[in-house]
């Protein structure tokens, strides 16, 4: 199974995505802005996904993908967005960050874990 970092300002999401993914087998660590997501990180640099919203203080979420894409260290981690934005133009931002899934919330958690299984097949 995979290293799963989860990046949200909500501890609600955190915590719901933490208990499903532990279930589905999943090592899951959290941080609840982009700050601090990279801090956990760079201290857990064998993550596989890392799953983050947009909208959060201190450093959103496109700029901490954009941050993690530039890193070498962090070349073969999985980006993906969870977020209620759909907005296309922000959408074109995430791809330019390196994010390489969009999620809308409210998200189905067999989906997210089906995709996740595919993710790491490849």
């Amino acid at each position: 199974m995979a290293k799963i970092l989860v990046v949200d300002d909500s501890e609600t999401v955190r915590h719901r995505l933490v208990l499903d993914l532990q279930a589905a087998g999943h090592e899951v660590i959290e941080a609840e802005d982009g700050v601090k997501g990279l801090q956990t990180l760079n201290s857990n640099q064998d993550t596989n996904i890392v799953i983050s919203d947009i909208n959060m203080p201190e450093m959103d979420g496109i700029t901490m993908c954009s941050k993690i894409n530039e890193n070498e260290r962090f070349k073969d981690i999985h980006l993906f967005v969870l977020t209620t934005e759909f907005d296309s133009d922000l959408k074109t931002k995430g791809k330019k960050a390196g994010v390489k899934l969009w999620i809308t919330k409210p998200v189905k958690m067999a989906k997210l874990t089906a995709v996740i299984q595919k993710v790491l097949e490849r």
